[in-house]
């Protein structure tokens, strides 16, 4: 057999045999193929958990041990998605962190399972926190392909279709669970709810082993750097300066606030309002309204006809404007949801109550179709520093941990009882602060990421003088 990789069987084949294999290798290498792939892995894994969450509660009437899982949880993440899994991403690539974190969302939807049998909440606090670590490296490995397996023209697009894959899940599930617990009047989640969302997370696991490493990928944006080319010494140095970058600094804010929102939405807005169908009914509705938000604001971030720069500023803006028209909606909701409490009443709306259901379900609605346009925004700045799969994920590793920093203090609030409209003005106040601070990093967005300012540079060129022990050393750029 000759070198071509595709020919990668021992013993003779029929020529088409041959062939079949070479084309089932270039649609494997396809870019847009390998999108397509980890958005359905995310569809499994965290699109099936966001079902959970996104019901209120993950599912039960005692809230407590569902905020204090997610706390563990976004802490255990905070912990390692930066100087944890972004180095090891490095040396190991994005199919390893697939399969080493995607175990974890099935235990997690296990734990709730022994819940609804036994009330064993510590053993779904510590899930969370497995699963912590777990989503650590199937969201850094996520970020990496997404922002740099296509070229810089089309990454608006590839965010919007993995969004869309992606929310589906959530989309799905939550119907699922709504079908389940139609005549339910319990107020929790049937075993079956569970069960079935195991099996899809475990099922998205598996599909990790098809993700194809960056040297492999058909694309000539791509930064190919040899796993083997770096030592942990230069990976941390490059981590660092990557961090102390001032256009990624002006960037943490906005990272910070990006899950800040989710207690709020989930436990209160949804999750205290109403009835266990209509909660379900929602969070199909929620995500959906993602799917919808990620093809708007991929399509804002493709814009044809204006350039990288003023794309940045006309969707800076655009997420100012309707952040603020939404967030303004949901003061009127919880002036309302005040009284009602007040009143005694909770969990108590049902959809088919249109006079009362009706605006807080858009609300809702409106909720998740701006965390879509958030998300995507700092997903499509991250793509504008670098060409580098190293690089990104060592961005993405900053976004899922100062993400998650801003996620376990938003729980923390729930779980410690604060009142509704102090975790709504918090999360209003944090969000809009962010986007004045990312002002500068929305400036600084360059034509290309081929300009002498993009953070590609900084993994090679930068690190030869610090981490060489007799001087530079003249290495070929990746």
């Amino acid at each position: 057999m000759g070198n071509d990789p595709v020919d990668i069987f021992e013993g003779s084949s029929p020529s088409g045999a041959r062939r079949q294999r070479s084309l089932a290798y270039r649609v494997w290498t396809y870019p847009w193929f390998q999108i397509g792939l980890i958005s359905l892995i995310c569809f499994c894994c965290p699109g099936m958990f966001n079902a959970l969450t996104g019901i209120g509660g993950s599912g039960q009437v005692d809230q407590t041990v569902s905020a204090n899982a997610n706390v563990a949880l976004l802490s255990a993440m905070a912990g390692t998605a930066l100087f944890v899994v972004g180095p090891i991403f490095e040396r190991i690539g994005p199919r390893a962190c697939l399969l080493v974190g995607g175990w974890t969302y099935p235990l997690y939807a296990g734990s709730l399972l022994c819940f609804n049998r036994t009330a064993n909440g510590a053993f779904v606090i510590a899930a969370g926190a497995i699963l912590g670590i777990g989503a650590s490296f199937l969201w850094v490995a996520q970020g990496a392909i997404m922002t740099t397996y296509v070229p810089e023209s089309q990454k608006g697009r590839a965010i919007a279709v993995f969004w869309i894959i992606f929310n589906l899940g959530g989309g799905i599930g939550s119907l699922a669970s709504f079908g389940m617990n139609y005549h339910s009047t319990s107020g929790t989640v049937s075993d079956g709810t569970y069960i079935a969302l195991l099996i899809i997370m475990g099922i998205g696991w598996l599909l990790g082993a098809l993700i194809c490493p960056p040297k492999s990928v058909r694309t000539e944006t791509i930064e190919k750097s040899s796993e083997t080319e770096r030592n942990w010494k230069e990976l941390v140095m490059l981590t660092l300066k990557t961090m102390c970058d001032w256009r990624v600094l002006s960037m943490l804010p906005l990272f910070y606030c990006a899950n800040v929102f989710y207690s709020y939405q989930q436990n209160i807005v949804n999750g205290m309002t109403f009835n266990i169908r209509t909660r379900s009914l929602n969070g199909a509705l929620y995500w959906m309204a993602q799917m919808v938000g990620g093809l708007i604001m991929g399509c804002l971030l493709d814009i044809p006809g204006l350039n990288r720069q003023w794309r940045a500023r006309v969707n800076w803006l655009f997420l100012f404007v309707t952040g603020m028209a939404i967030w303004g909606g949901g003061y009127a909701f919880q002036l309302w949801y005040d009284r009602r409490t007040a009143q005694g009443k909770k969990q108590d709306i049902d959809y088919t109550d249109n006079s009362i259901s009706v605006g807080p379900m858009f609300l809702y609605i409106f909720y998740g179709m701006y965390d879509a346009f958030w998300q995507s925004f700092c997903y499509w700045l991250m793509g504008a520093l670098s060409n580098s799969p190293t690089v990104a994920a060592i961005l993405v590793g900053s976004y899922k941990t100062f993400q998650s920093v801003g996620g376990a203090m938003a729980w923390r609030l729930g779980a410690m009882g604060k009142s509704a409209m102090l975790q709504f003005a918090v999360d209003w106040g944090l969000c809009m602060g962010s986007l004045v601070l990312a002002i500068p990093a929305v400036l600084a967005v360059t034509l290309t990421n081929t300009d002498d300012s993009s953070l590609n540079d900084v993994d090679m060129k930068n690190l030869q003088a610090d981490t060489s022990v007799d001087g530079p050393v003249d290495r070929p750029k990746a």
